[in-house]
């Protein structure tokens, strides 16, 4: 009898110890003596102390922050560049028999992965094909880590710092580009402006007494202003005219 109650606590502490939790957002990899014997759905299970052992394995989807690297584009122009991949474990076994750290593996090879990526494209194309280059890095960080059971989801680019003389470059080339817009608009609207131009003059050669009346009107918005010296610019027909007359009045001056 009073062995019973000692054996009765043992039995229980014993099969209280073997009880192991399994949340909804974990999954158990099983050792018996050593060997990989299974995988723990969640909730409840026994586990045999000395005889088992288990690893919890978090299938969440986890962000894997790429710390800033140097690289070099096709063009030789240095950069430096952060990145951040998304993924989750897609097989709890691989992720723990095939690498021995999985969230420092995927680090380390996302890293060397957008170093190589970077040098086969300009910096042109690095930072107008953002996107694209994220997908070619996705591509092979995910045929990579496949094998170890892991599920990448997306891989974006965060920062892409330049070289201060670089930005400067750019600068002055953005501001170049501009510059040439504005001229081309200018030279456009000038040519514009000359055909308009042309056609008025056309249509009131056409029209006799049109130029008097343009010029009359132009003396009347002029003349709004009292600060401004008006010239009056009189036709060559009539100067020609007064000189005939001044010379019929000195033959004739009675």
């Amino acid at each position: 009898m009073f062995l019973l109650i000692p054996m009765t606590i043992l039995v229980l502490f014993l099969v209280l110890s073997s009880l192991k939790q399994i949340n909804e957002y974990e999954r158990g990899v099983v050792y018996t003596m050593g060997r990989f014997t299974g995988l723990l759905s969640p909730g409840w299970h026994v586990v045999w102390p000395a005889f088992q052992m288990f690893r919890k394995v978090d299938i969440r989807t986890k962000a894997v922050d790429v710390p800033k690297q140097d690289a070099i584009t096709k063009d030789n122009v240095s950069c430096k560049m952060t990145a951040v991949i998304y993924y989750k474990i897609a097989d709890a076994a691989k992720s723990i028999n095939e690498v021995e750290d999985v969230f420092w593996a995927v680090s380390q090879l996302a890293q060397t992965t957008m170093r190589r990526i970077v040098g086969e494209v300009t910096l042109d194309e690095l930072l107008s094909n953002r996107e694209k280059i994220a997908v070619e890095i996705l591509n092979i960080v995910e045929h990579q880590v496949i094998n170890w059971g892991i599920d990448v989801e997306t891989v974006e680019l965060k920062d892409i710092e330049l070289p201060e003389s670089m930005v400067r470059t750019m600068a002055k080339q953005a501001e170049a580009e501009r510059e040439k817009r504005a001229t081309i608009i200018n030279s456009e609207g000038e040519v514009a402006a000359a055909q308009n131009l042309s056609q008025a003059a056309g249509l009131m050669a056409q029209s006799p007494g049109a130029l008097h009346l343009r010029t009359l009107n132009s003396i009347n918005d002029i003349s709004s202003d009292q600060s401004n010296t008006v010239v009056f610019a009189v036709p060559l027909e009539v100067l020609r005219a007064l000189e005939g007359v001044a010379k019929t009045f000195n033959r004739n001056p009675s």
